[in-house]
């Protein structure tokens, strides 16, 4: 899908064969997804996997996602099956989609991954998803920092003493969200990670609900048929 599963898996069997890995860390103690990066025929996307799995060079992918929606219905229904079959081979893990809506389901993918957080909080795809025990992966869960100098968000960050960008990715996990911040400076990698010290409390939280603005910051292919 990103052109990078090589240098990715190249990596990980690197850092697990280092002196670096203190930690004896073994190939099924690291998460590995990939994505498809367009739905067509079983085939294509049968191959696909496949080839993803060769190219990681991990022996197999822990979960692997339907990038969208798009194509159509049964170029989705084709591609979802190349999917279960990759799983009973022993390539795949476990199944997953991204950028699904409400309306797309007629699979029970183990996760969805969307953009979520508190100024896109897409209620009707989270609540369905819950009623249904599929994982959100909440992508995007700090706005891409377009929204870190909100009044509401400094003020709370003020309160509970903690960065903006931490305020916002607890506001994920007490929502029962996985969110994936993403950033390239080691420090702040550090301090997404350090947000168990404290809980957002229920008037605050209700506080960031309403901040929603349906701000998408990448693409919104949620609705198309």
């Amino acid at each position: 899908m990103y052109r990078n599963e090589h240098e990715v898996g190249s990596s990980i069997l690197s850092f697990l064969d280092s002196k670096n890995n203190t930690s004896s860390l073994r190939r099924e103690d690291v998460f590995f997804t990939s994505k498809l990066a367009s739905n067509s025929s079983y085939a294509t996307a049968r191959k696909s996997i496949k080839q993803s799995v060769k190219q990681s060079g991990l022996g197999y992918i822990d979960l692997f996602l339907l990038h969208s929606p798009y194509g159509g219905r049964q170029a989705r229904l084709d591609s979802w099956k190349a999917v279960e079959d990759a799983i009973d081979e022993g390539d795949v893990k476990t199944g997953g989609v991204s950028n699904f809506g409400v309306k797309h389901p007629r699979i029970k993918p183990a996760v969805n991954q969307i953009e979520v957080h508190p100024f896109n909080t897409r209620t009707e795809i989270t609540s369905f998803c819950r009623q249904y025990d599929i994982i959100v992966q909440a992508y995007a869960p700090l706005a891409r920092a377009l929204r870190m100098t909100h009044p509401v968000i400094t003020s709370l960050s003020d309160k509970y003493s903690c960065s903006p960008a931490q305020l916002m990715i607890r506001w994920s996990l007490q929502h029962g969200l996985v969110p994936l911040p993403k950033s390239r400076t080691k420090s702040r990698i550090i301090a997404n990670g350090e947000v168990s010290g404290f809980d957002i409390g229920p008037e605050d939280m209700n506080r960031m609900d309403q901040l929603d603005e349906y701000l998408v910051t990448d693409w919104d292919p949620v609705d198309t048929d």
